[in-house]
């Protein structure tokens, strides 16, 4: 089964948590991945830019609506993801107990319904 890993948290600056932090976030997320990775269990990662630079886009009324930033504001945002294939919902647990994002934030658990592969479309489950 695939499942998202998101990652959820309040953004940051580099001065507002200081460098030793990031220098940890850093190496926690570079074993993390590496450890999904060695597990033939990771399909992708990605860590996201800031909201500030963020763009959301609508098609309305025939045209397209752009706003700079978020869709919300909120407090907590998304700032990476981790697309793992693991057999069940347990599996998928432990791995976002070990993000390291789940020690400041929190990580949404999500299974996909659809997945992209080999040019089509396909259920998942």
């Amino acid at each position: 089964m695939q499942y998202s890993l998101l990652v959820m948290s309040r953004e940051a600056t580099v001065d507002e948590i200081g460098e030793e932090a990031m220098e940890w976030g850093r190496a926690a997320f570079d074993a993390y991945a590496k450890s999904l990775d060695s597990a033939g269990v990771l399909v992708s990662a990605d860590i996201l830019q800031p909201v500030a630079v963020a763009t959301t886009v609508r098609a309305r009324d025939g045209g397209l609506q752009i706003q700079d930033g978020p869709f919300a504001d909120t407090k907590e945002r998304l700032n990476g993801t981790f697309v793992i294939e693991v057999p069940d919902l347990d599996d998928a647990i432990a791995w976002a107990g070990r993000c390291p994002g789940a020690q400041y934030g929190a990580v949404e658990v999500r299974p996909s319904a659809i997945v992209f592969r080999g040019g089509e479309w396909h259920p998942v489950g």
